[in-house]
């Protein structure tokens, strides 16, 4: 039997904040256990929200980088339930009038074993401010549970999806663009493994054309790998049951990337349950135009407008474009060496892709690590494209520098020249001494001459591995070829 997949995600974001939501108690991550808990966090008696204008300049951020509403008006309300790590008993949220309305996200969802990739759509229902709760953290204390209240009362803009993704691969594709742009616009850091970036997933099944399933919702998932594993456990279970005659229950669930199975965790409540009323404490928010206009103007130039810039002013593939956007560091950098070599796109997004990309990978990095600067790597590639090195003594210098910082401090201020002059690894260019050696190999080699000019054109390219050799690798490959083909010529 078919079965036609439907998913929508709650992703929270953590807002780049120095402070919490509510409170002037710092957000930052690490601090022991409820060092950074201050009173309004605590819910001590008598104390009074006060709202980070921050929070709400994050969240119009993330509206106009989408093409959301952003609402003139809106309100906080108390959601009301029991957790050990929520003291005040309720948390400050949004309802019925979130800051940020409907919008979209385009996503490219990668090609698969059995399709092509593609482009959708994803559209965005709401984007809305709360508070975090506190973390419970249960394995620490034998028989007990520690409460950590340092979390509790950082911003947080839960994102939320209409059901519009029928797939895992789609579903990992709009949480990758979504980190990638929230990152990219300065409004979370996207620390997965620190919390703040976790995406809450809902999955039912139904046939072809029948109304939406039952939906359960997997909670609190921080990782891409652990997102695929658990979609993919959780439909065929929601499949299994069906087939066999159960009936899907809703529920929030829990995810065990040990055995890789979900497992529920309690019924799901629906918007009722949590007795939702306006926050007698705080007015009501008002977005001007104005104050819209001053954030639009803080924006950096948003990932798919320099693709398609990339592609238009620079002559790029759409595919080199798409790479070189993944993150905002990876486009500052190639922008920063393309200053160095104007004209030379082409090649630099091969060195980005290709060499930079591959050796952050092999050593486990990122772009805000990499040893070599855009100063550098414009410096080598300007090199390469006035002839003074070939392109592989250019990944000799390239491997030199990358491990510079490792084996001496104090580089001299152009690393690049002071490499190639040190090492020797200038190109020949002088046609006298490229001829040179030509005419000594010709001379040494009659036999393969006369089998060459007898119509073997094969053996060219063992003339000019000789000459390569002779010239320790630094001959200018274009001119020798040239030299060459004139004098086996006769």
């Amino acid at each position: 039997m078919t079965w036609e997949i439907v998913i929508g995600l709650e992703v929270h974001t953590q807002l780049s904040t120095n402070t919490k939501i509510f409170s002037g108690a710092s957000t930052a991550f690490g601090a022991e256990p409820n060092t950074q808990a201050d009173a309004v966090s605590l819910a001590l008696p008598g104390v009074l929200p006060v709202l980070n204008k921050g929070a709400v300049e994050r969240a119009i951020k993330f509206g106009l980088a989408t093409g959301s509403h952003i609402a003139p008006r809106s309100v906080f309300a108390r959601k009301n339930y029991f957790y050990p790590d929520l003291p005040k008993g309720y948390q400050i949220s949004q309802m019925d009038l979130p800051v940020v309305g409907k919008g979209a996200l385009t996503i490219q969802v990668p090609s698969t074993g059995s399709g092509q990739a593609y482009e959708k759509v994803v559209r965005i229902t709401r984007a809305h401010l709360e508070e975090d709760a506190g973390k419970s953290l249960h394995g620490d204390f034998h028989g007990m549970t520690g409460i950590d209240l340092n979390r509790a009362g950082t911003p947080l803009l839960e994102i939320v999806s209409e059901p519009d993704m029928s797939s895992a691969a789609e579903a990992i594709a709009y949480a990758k663009a979504l980190h990638a742009l929230v990152c990219w616009i300065g409004i979370c850091d996207g620390n997965m493994q620190e919390g703040s970036f976790r995406c809450d997933v809902n999955v039912s099944v139904r046939k072809p054309g029948a109304p939406l399933g039952t939906r359960r919702e997997i909670k609190n998932l921080n990782s891409f790998k652990f997102m695929q594993q658990a979609i993919d456990y959780e439909v065929q279970w929601q499949i299994d049951t069906l087939e066999n005659g159960g009936k899907i229950q809703q529920a929030t669930i829990l995810f065990n990337p040990d055995t890789g199975e979900t497992r529920a965790m309690r019924s799901k409540e629906d918007a009722h349950d949590y007795r939702y009323f306006p926050d007698p404490d705080l007015l009501p928010l008002e977005i001007s135009p104005q104050w819209i206009e001053e954030v639009r103007a803080t924006l950096p130039e948003l990932p798919h407008t320099k693709q398609a810039r990339y592609v238009n002013e620079l002559g790029l593939s759409a595919y080199d474009a798409s790479v070189l956007t993944s993150s905002r560091e990876m486009a500052d950098f190639f922008e920063a060496a393309l200053n160095d070599v104007p004209g030379q796109a082409k090649i630099c997004a091969n060195w980005m892709i290709g060499e930079v990309s591959a050796q952050l990978n092999r050593d486990g990095l990122d772009m805000t690590q990499c040893p070599i600067t855009a100063q550098q790597l414009g410096d080598l590639l300007k090199r390469i494209a006035d002839g003074t090195i070939s392109n592989s003594a250019a990944k000799t210098v390239f491997r030199t520098i990358w491990l510079w910082d490792k084996v001496r401090n104090n580089p001299p201020s152009n690393l690049v020249d002071f490499i190639i002059e040190r090492d020797g690894l200038k190109q020949v260019s002088d046609a006298g001494a490229i001829e040179k050696i030509v005419d000594e190999i010709i001379a040494a080699n009659a036999d393969k001459v006369a089998e060459y000019r007898s119509g073997k054109d094969k053996l060219f390219g063992f003339f000019v591995g000789l000459a390569m050799k002779a010239s320790k690798g630094q001959a200018n490959p274009a001119q020798l070829n040239e030299v060459l083909k004139k004098k086996l010529a006769g």
